[in-house]
């Protein structure tokens, strides 16, 4: 058998070039959005109107109404009568905001738009956000672009962190129910339909990368979709990640030692689960069923592991490399180690499959250029 060899080794790459690769956030409004690879500004005042050209003829147009409209029914109204639009309208309630999805038809065009209020409380005059997703009608079905464009929206901080209003609209979360957490010895309250949610988001979103394999922006289309699965898991395991950090003494971590030595045990943590590839297109097990079922391979482990450190308030992140076909952990802790950096911070490396110390690489997949540095922050 093959000795493996791990050793310190550390990792400088130049930081990969930004266009509109990160997710958007208007400091006007508070809003975040996170586009498919590819889209590009068209034009806008910067503040209230965008619009974006993006793959195979998408566009996606953003607009911002400050007291124009009584409520969000109101604006649905009058834009549907203004497009000349065809399509059905649906009303839900997103978190504590009013929203509303609508299928779009008009003027030669088919897609799928958003309403949804800046801010709670559903009272006249609160600002609404609405956006547009849209390309020619009878070219390809283009939907699911649609979907996931409309799904990254974030109206507010509250939903940075969050599973999107498209995805909360399709698969309501359901009742929470105590579930124990594989291999912790702690238990924590998991919506009852997170696993299947988060599933197909993934799924989704899988489908979505997989269109960029052959074009120039198949890095920014696998940052992106590491980038919004962290977003949709991330309120669904936060109390699960809490209860372990808590468990693992996450909470009393004050200096670099107690850190270092916190970070080391959630590292054994997820080492201890059991190898499982993902019988699915994706091969990404959502993160539920990684924390209860104590599951998975690389990847979900590391977006797991980073979780329960943020938790704790240990800056973290991941890196994975196509080439390998692997993903490890990232985390801002002091001390020796093999070490990746990515903008501006040398990163600290977590193996979470292979049971070693944090700070540890395999040689056979330490070349640096290799490896995308992925961030969640």
């Amino acid at each position: 058998m093959k000795r493996i060899i791990f050793f310190l080794f550390f990792i400088s790459v130049l930081a990969f070039a930004q266009a509109f690769a990160d997710p958007m956030i208007s400091p006007t409004w508070g809003f975040k959005l996170d586009l498919p690879a590819g889209y590009e500004y068209t034009e806008g005042d910067g503040r209230d109107r965008f619009s974006f050209a993006g793959p195979a003829e998408t566009k996606f147009d953003i607009i911002v109404y400050n007291g124009t409209y009584t409520n969000i029914e109101a604006m649905i109204t009058d834009v549907s009568r203004r497009l000349g639009n065809k399509g059905d309208t649906v009303f839900f309630t997103y978190r504590d905001k009013q929203a509303v999805i609508i299928q779009l038809d008009f003027g030669g065009f088919s897609g799928w738009g958003l309403g949804i209020e800046l801010s709670p409380g559903g009272d006249a005059g609160r600002p609404i956000l609405l956006a547009l997703s849209y390309n020619p009608a009878g070219e390809v079905d283009l939907s699911l672009f649609h979907f996931s464009a409309l799904d990254s929206i974030a109206p507010s901080d509250a939903e940075h962190l969050y599973p999107g209003p498209i995805t909360s609209f399709s698969f309501p979360r359901g009742e929470q129910k105590q579930v124990p957490l594989a291999g912790s010895g702690v238990s924590a309250m998991i919506y009852e339909n997170d696993a299947e949610a988060s599933q197909n988001f993934i799924e989704r979103e899988f489908t979505i990368a997989t269109y960029y394999l052959e074009t120039d922006f198949i890095k920014d289309a696998w940052l992106r979709y590491y980038r919004l699965l962290y977003k949709d898991s991330y309120d669904r395991v936060s109390e699960a990640a809490s209860a372990i950090a808590m468990n693992m003494g996450g909470n009393n971590a004050r200096t670099d030692a107690e850190k270092r030595a916190f970070a080391q045990r959630v590292l054994s943590f997820v080492q201890g689960f059991v190898y499982e590839r993902n019988q699915t297109e994706s091969d990404f097990l959502n993160l539920v069923s990684v924390v209860t079922e104590g599951r998975g391979d690389c990847d979900p482990r590391a977006m797991l592991w980073a979780i329960i450190l943020n938790r704790a308030g240990i800056r973290s992140a991941m890196m994975a490399s196509p080439h390998y076909g692997h993903a490890m952990g990232l985390a801002e802790i002091a001390g020796e180690g093999a070490r990746f950096e990515s903008h501006g911070i040398q990163w600290l490396v977590a193996e979470t499959t292979d049971k070693v110390d944090i700070g540890l690489i395999r040689q056979d997949v330490s070349d640096p250029a290799y490896w995308i540095g992925i961030m969640f922050e």
